[in-house]
């Protein structure tokens, strides 16, 4: 076992990488990470607020971007909501700023930015749960500020994406609410097998097995859980009929190590006929869209029209 696959130093590790994180923010004055993200994709307007949702779990702030509009009467916008990446560890919410912009302004809905739990403070099955809580609570209440809570759909990236999933996993199981469309976008499927055992198209991927030693240990620091359908639905061990699981959108990074458990639920899901589509960014590894503002503008629209089309239809 790797020295970071143990609890402890694992639990250590990840309490370092988020000091570091905040420390790196503290030091720009708090402009950091927020004004790069702000600054890229310019051409998508900035209109938000900030929410705080209640969960079981523990409050839930939200970033709350609203489409532009100059009609009135218009009926409420549907809603999107968004998870964010970081390993299950790290609070990258602003990251996901030009994404939530361009969703808000190309897909004409009401995108909510969803700043979870994260571990080792908050290990599994939190952020699952309080994820789930947001988006029936968006469902529920979103007509209370102006939105369509009956429209919705929900999406994220890395982490944020396996967090997708199991938020529509569990709307299967608890009969709802309706999810028109989930977006899973490089997504973790399958923590039950290790970082090791998976092979990447190159050398060297982006995410590294001490990343995953890292992550995973502090999201799910029982090995047996690792395999629970809300962590790795991807596994071959989750045999549950999906049928009538929420439509998805599976998006891949050619060069990613997670690619093979996306692409295998991917199959899964079109075997229920759940599968809206499974796109392959080519030349593309993990977290591609942080730095490369073409790519990230491509699969961005791409992800807009899947969005449009589940909601505005």
């Amino acid at each position: 076992m790797s020295l970071l696959a143990r609890p402890a130093v694992a639990t250590l590790a990840a309490k370092t990488m988020q000091r570091m994180s905040l420390l790196a923010d503290r030091r720009s004055g708090g402009r950091g990470s927020a004004a790069a993200s702000h600054a890229r994709l310019p051409e998508f307007p900035r209109t938000v607020k900030e929410l705080t949702i209640p969960t079981s779990v523990a409050p839930a702030r939200v970033t709350v971007y609203l489409p532009a509009t100059d009609k009135t009467g218009e009926a409420a916008p549907p809603v999107h909501v968004n998870f964010h990446g970081g390993g299950y560890v790290v609070a990258l919410t602003e990251l996901d700023d030009p994404l939530c912009r361009c969703l808000a302004a190309e897909a004409g809905v009401v995108v909510i930015n969803v700043d979870y739990v994260v571990a080792p403070q908050h290990p599994f099955p939190a952020p699952p749960r309080q994820a789930y809580e947001v988006v029936r609570w968006v469902a529920e209440h979103g007509a209370e500020h102006g939105w369509d809570g009956s429209q919705l759909t929900v999406g994220g990236q890395s982490a944020g994406g396996g967090l997708a999933a199991a938020v529509a996993r569990q709307a299967l199981e608890e009969g709802g609410p309706a999810i028109a469309l989930q977006v899973l976008h490089y997504p973790p499927l399958d923590l039950a097998t290790g970082a090791r055992q998976k092979r990447a198209a190159v050398d060297r991927p982006m995410l590294r097995p001490w990343m995953a030693d890292v992550f995973d240990t502090s999201y799910v620091p029982d090995v047996r859980l690792r395999a629970d359908r809300l962590v790795s639905p991807a596994h071959p061990s989750d045999t549950a009929d999906l049928t009538g699981i929420a439509p998805a959108l599976v998006v891949t990074a050619e060069y990613d190590l997670l690619r093979a458990e996306a692409e295998s639920y991917a199959d899964r899901l079109r075997k229920t006929g759940s599968l809206v589509g499974h796109h392959d960014v080519a030349g593309a590894d993990h977290g591609y869209d942080g730095s490369d503002d073409e790519k990230a503008r491509r699969t961005y629209a791409l992800i807009a029209r899947h969005v449009r089309e589940a909601v505005h239809s």
